[in-house]
């Protein structure tokens, strides 16, 4: 009988113990429901009120405008205040986008982003309408002809910037360190950007320019390096460069890197957090390396020489970067039209962000000329020297083969063209240093 009533108690008190965490898993499901109800609310409340506000605009405006015309400045409008980097594209816009990587465009030869509000340099192309007309990394654009670029969005400012091949422009700057605002005018050409090219310092020591990352980098820079089995040094020079894809950063970096982490993105969520990885494979070369940078450097190259800084493979020489360091996504929205949204940011191997921040180099050195000491009368003897030698060939009858000085002399940086570089100047003598103590491998 006794047993019987423990038996009942038991599963009295197992009932009860049943209905209560019944009771509290009701009420927690409960009120996961009553957030998730609030949350729709809210969400549904919201959209009433956006589509209101529509409405009025379109009845009540001074200016006839189509609900259309409408949502496409609300769409921008809302992208442009999410972050720097998202916007809403528009059909020409879209299709803008895709010559962008394409190698060659229309336009100034400039990459702008916003600094604090303000539609900024990040790097004149080299050789470019805009680099010609002597616009700098950093020069803020004031107004693009006679419209302000206050409140205007990068891409609202690129699409006014670009227009036919030989139609002039004019841009009112502000640069640092001028007293009043600048009138800059330049006539739009075809942007053609030679991403690549390789000259030669001294009997060893191989200079890689990289303009741009577009879609021939990795290409170009492993053809330089092959080419060059005569370096026992290397010099990248990324100053100026404002970025591009980020396969061919990660393919530039894995050329030096053996393994590890070149960089890593993190998102929102899970599926958008991705790592990018050096092989062994892919490494060409172990030579001592120095990467020159500046203020001009932004997004991919910060990446590159970022990278190449936290494996301890190069040196980074020059100024800090820029500080682009975020991931956009082109999304669809219809056939014609799609949305440039932030979804990630990139963080180097070591951990650290580049947006906001840029890359600090390991020796600071500003932009100048090598002041020396000139002995006039020994420039004024070797001008002699080589007018007569000319003057002989005359009377000699030999012919100079002009065209192939011309080439051999555009692939090899003088000593007067260092002097003029405090940058590279820096650079060689570092990579000088690296190439005794580390030597070539």
């Amino acid at each position: 009988m006794k047993n019987i009533r423990f038996i009942a108690f038991g599963f009295l008190l197992t009932a009860a113990m049943l209905v209560f965490g019944n009771s509290a898993l009701l009420a927690k499901e409960s009120k996961k429901e009553q957030t998730q109800k609030k949350k729709e609310v809210s969400r549904l409340e919201a959209l009433a009120k956006f589509t209101k506000v529509i409405s009025i605009v379109e009845k009540y405006d001074v200016d006839e405008v189509t609900i259309e015309e409408l949502i496409d400045k609300a769409l921008k409008g809302m992208m442009s205040n999410l972050d720097a980097h998202s916007a809403y594209l528009s059909e020409k816009d879209f299709n803008d986008l895709k010559v962008q990587t394409d190698g060659e465009f229309g336009g100034l030869g400039i990459t702008v982003g916003m600094r604090e509000g303000a539609l900024t340099v990040i790097a004149p192309i080299e050789g470019t309408p805009a680099d010609k007309a002597g616009l700098k990394a950093g020069d803020i654009i004031l107004k693009i002809n006679d419209k302000s670029t206050l409140n205007m969005t990068i891409d609202e400012a690129v699409s006014i910037m670009r227009g036919k091949v030989g139609t002039p422009i004019d841009l009112t700057i502000v640069r640092e360190g001028e007293s009043k605002p600048l009138q800059v005018h330049i006539v739009r050409g075809i942007i053609k950007i030679d991403s690549v090219y390789e000259k030669r310092i001294g009997d060893d020591i191989l200079y890689i320019r990289i303009t741009s990352f577009d879609k021939k980098v990795v290409k170009g820079v492993k053809k330089a390096i092959k080419n060059a089995s005569w370096a026992k040094g290397i010099i990248i020079d990324l100053r100026n460069n404002p970025g591009g894809l980020l396969d061919q950063a990660v393919g530039t970096v894995d050329l030096f890197v053996d393994n590890g982490v070149v960089v890593s993105q993190k998102g929102r969520y899970k599926q958008d957090d991705k790592v990018y990885k050096a092989s062994t494979n892919a490494t060409i070369t172990h030579k001592p390396l120095v990467v020159l940078v500046n203020g001009g450097s932004a997004s991919a190259s910060e990446i590159v020489s970022g990278a190449l800084q936290d494996h301890k493979r190069a040196i980074l020489v020059g100024e800090k970067t820029f500080g682009k360091g975020s991931v956009q996504v082109i999304l669809p929205v219809t056939k014609k039209e799609a949305i440039k949204l932030t979804i990630a940011r990139y963080y180097l191997p070591s951990g650290r962000t580049i947006q906001a921040v840029g890359v600090t180099p390991d020796i600071t050195v500003l932009p100048g000329e090598v002041k020396t000491h000139k002995n006039e009368f020994m420039l004024k003897e070797a001008e002699l020297k080589q007018h007569l030698k000319t003057e002989l060939e005359k009377i000699d009858g030999k012919k100079k083969n002009t065209k192939n000085k011309k080439e051999k002399k555009e692939k090899i940086i003088t000593q007067e063209q260092l002097q003029k570089d405090l940058q590279l100047k820096e650079g060689v003598d570092i990579i000088k240093a690296l190439i005794i103590t580390q030597g070539a491998k």
